[in-house]
Formats: C-alpha cells, structure tokens, sequence
C-alpha cells in the first residue's frame, strides 16, 4: 500500500483534564450572541437590556451550580485571572500570613511568590507522599489571612480535605480559596458543605468554551478589585462583559455539570474501573 492510499484515523482524544470540547447545547447557547445580539450590558437600550438579562441568567446557573447565590458569583477570563483576582485582591485588604499547598496551580504559586517578593509573609504547605495536604503539619493560627488550595489535583486526580482545612482556617480568623477547577463537573461541588470564602470555576474544563471563568467570592468576604475601570462586576473586574461566553458557561453549568453530574460519574467510575476489573495480573493467584 502506498503512502497517498493510507488513510489516518481521527486521534482519540483522551486529555480532558486539559480541556474538554464545547458541549452543543452551550454552542447552540452562545450563538445568537455571536450574530444579531451584539448589545453592551451597559448600555441602557434594548439591545443592552437583553444581554444584562441573559448575564443575569448565567449567574444563576452557575451559582445553582456551586450552592451560592447569583450575586457571590464573578465572571472572569479565565481560571488564572480568577485565582490571580483572590490571591491578590485579598493581600490588597488583609495583612498577615499566606499559605498555599505544595501542589498548585502555578496560577496560584505565581500570585503567591509575587507577594513574597512585595515583602509579605507566605508559606508553602506540605503534601503527604498521596498528593494531600498534610493537615498536622500546618502551621496556621491567628495572623493568617488567607490560605489556598485546590479541590482536585490536575495531574494525580487527589481530592483534599477541603472542610478540614476551612474548620482549621475559620478557627485562625482566615480566609479560604479553593481552586475548583478540574473537579466542577466531575464530583458535586458545593461552597457551603466546603466551608471556603472562594471558590474558582473554568469554563473549558467542564464543556464550556476556552476564555471564560468565574469566580466565587462569599458575601462579606474582603477582597479588591487588580484590575481598574468601568465597575462591572461588582467593581471586582472591570470591562465590557464576554456575553457570547458567559451565556455558554451558564449553559454547560445547567446542562452538563449540574444536570449530567450524576450520569456522567457513573460513566467514569465504570471507565475507571473497567482496566481493573478485566485484567487478572500474572502473579495474582500467589497474593
């Protein structure tokens, strides 16, 4: 067979942890945002009123999502700005010791480093040889206004003790963020039963396009805005709102994290343990 008759084969796509493809329905969703509803959420017209509407929507889906409500929840670009919005946006509003888990995102790590190098107090927290935090070995007591961690692992899939550590947290008088990133739409995820002040979403990481993020912020929980202009946002992150991608994340987080969940953790359970399941290693009938 000749090279022009070989005929290459789609790959399989296995990264989703990475990032998962746009789900159809938050296609569908987004669409008309993309075309003929092109107004400014600022503007005071129709066109503006509609899509201040459909924003308002998303924000309810995405807070159902969470547990929290429409008016904690903060859209963003992205994970990293999200993570960057309440590492800093915290350190602008609090003094005293930040903690952060040996296993972050760097767009936790870096924030964090940034601040050690401004002069502030910061610390890593350790991990046991599992990839969990290794709650003895805390040092967080009064001082600490803000500790970080990630809900589920990126690379090794290791869930934390979130609602330990925010019990810990909340005794010392600090702060909790939790990056949620790659466990929204794989595990239930709720702020209240974490115990965290915030929380970050991405959208790309649960059928939502790549661009759009949120973040959580508990009400009373003090944080100010990185970044300065127009006010949306509640102040917190100024600039003239992604519609398109907003009503897509509003659309996955109804659809596919919220309503599917259980449907699709049972579909990866089953994947999970299918490997084990049919495969009888050589030396299992001497253990």
């Amino acid at each position: 067979m000749g090279d022009a008759e070989l005929v290459m084969a789609d790959p399989i796509y296995l990264d989703y942890n990475a990032t998962t493809p746009l789900d159809p329905q938050a296609l569908k969703a987004m669409l008309p945002w993309l075309k003929g509803s092109y107004g400014n959420p600022s503007s005071e017209h129709v066109y503006g009123r509609k899509a201040k509407e459909a924003i308002a929507e998303a924000r309810a889906e995405v807070a159902a999502l969470i547990g929290a409500k429409p008016d904690e929840i903060v859209f963003t670009s992205c994970a990293t700005e999200a993570n960057n919005l309440a590492v800093l946006g915290v350190a602008r509003e609090r003094r005293g010791r930040f903690f952060y888990s040996a296993v972050e995102h760097p767009s936790v790590v870096q924030p964090m480093k940034h601040l050690a190098a401004s002069g502030r107090s910061v610390s890593e927290i350790p991990v046991e040889s599992s990839g969990r935090i290794d709650l003895g070995r805390m040092e967080i007591g009064p001082g600490t206004a803000l500790v970080s961690a990630m809900l589920a692992n990126n690379e090794v899939g290791t869930l934390q003790p979130i609602a330990a550590l925010a019990r810990l947290t909340k005794a010392a008088g600090a702060l909790l963020h939790v990056d949620a990133s790659q466990a929204i739409g794989k595990i239930a995820v709720d702020v209240n039963t974490l115990g965290c002040d915030l929380l970050t979403l991405a959208g790309h990481k649960f059928y939502a396009p790549k661009g759009i993020g949120a973040l959580y912020v508990r009400t009373g929980t003090p944080v100010s805005a990185i970044q300065f202009g127009g006010g949306q946002e509640r102040g917190l992150r100024p600039g003239t709102e992604n519609v398109p991608h907003i009503v897509a994340l509003g659309e996955a987080a109804h659809v596919v994290a919220r309503l599917g969940l259980s449907t699709e953790n049972a579909r990866l359970t089953s994947l999970r343990d299918m490997p084990m399941n049919h495969f009888q290693p050589p030396w299992s009938d001497t253990i």
